[in-house]
C-alpha cells in the first residue's frame, strides 16, 4: 500500500500542487492513517489544510478506501 500511494501522490496530487511552486510527500502509513509533509509553495500556506481536505484526501479516498485518516507533519 505504501509504494501505492506514493505513486498516487507522485502522479495525481503533486503535479496540481505543484501548479504552486509546493508539493507533498508521503512520510508513514500506520493502521490506516497517512502522514504526509507538504513542502515547497504549500509549507505553511494557510491554504494548506483547506488543501488537504479538499484536494488530497478525497483523492487518496478515492483509490484507498480503507485510509481512515490522513495527517500534516
Amino acid at each position: 500500500m505504501l509504494e501505492k500511494i506514493k505513486e498516487i501522490i507522485e502522479n495525481e496530487i503533486n503535479p496540481q500542487l505543484q501548479l504552486h511552486a509546493g508539493g507533498c510527500e508521503l512520510i508513514d502509513v500506520d493502521d490506516g492513517v497517512v502522514t504526509l509533509r507538504m513542502y515547497g509553495g504549500c509549507s505553511g500556506c494557510p491554504s494548506s489544510t483547506i488543501t488537504l481536505f479538499n484536494g488530497i484526501v478525497p483523492i487518496l479516498k478515492e483509490h484507498f478506501p480503507d485510509i481512515k485518516d490522513v495527517l500534516l507533519a
